[in-house]
């Protein structure tokens, strides 16, 4: 069984930064690739950044990239999202899940090729 908790949101201003952490237990972590989604009032669930088990290489959606950085340390079992220059769209319900499908190949960006998910922190941007 894999257990995902992720933690660190709350309140920021506009151009503030946050660090988000996810703590995992479980067999899977360390040889599985990781992501970050956000979903916010309304919306549909969106990739963020994603990153390969062994933590060789990254992807980001346009919206981030160059202000949000994504890490691992797989000794702690930890996936990290560092959030700087932060802006009011950024305000989201943030997710990380382990991905286990490869129907979409290097395409990280499928919801549905990732198995499990934990249960979000709020990050709300405030201007």
């Amino acid at each position: 069984q894999v257990q995902l908790v992720e933690s660190g949101g709350g309140l920021v201003q506009a151009g503030g930064s946050l660090r988000l952490s996810c703590a995992a237990s479980g067999r899977t972590f360390s040889s599985s690739d990781m992501g970050w989604f956000r979903q916010a009032l309304g919306k549909e669930r969106e990739f963020v950044a994603a990153i390969t088990w062994n933590g060789i290489s990254t992807y980001y959606a346009d919206s981030v990239k160059g202000r949000f950085t994504i890490s691992r340390d797989n000794a702690k079992n930890t996936v990290y999202l560092q959030m700087g220059s932060l802006d009011p769209e950024d305000t989201a319900v943030y997710y990380c899940a382990v991905r286990l499908y490869y129907g979409g190949g290097l395409n990280y960006t499928r919801l549905n090729d990732y198995a499990y998910w934990g249960q979000g922190t709020q990050v709300t941007v405030s201007s």
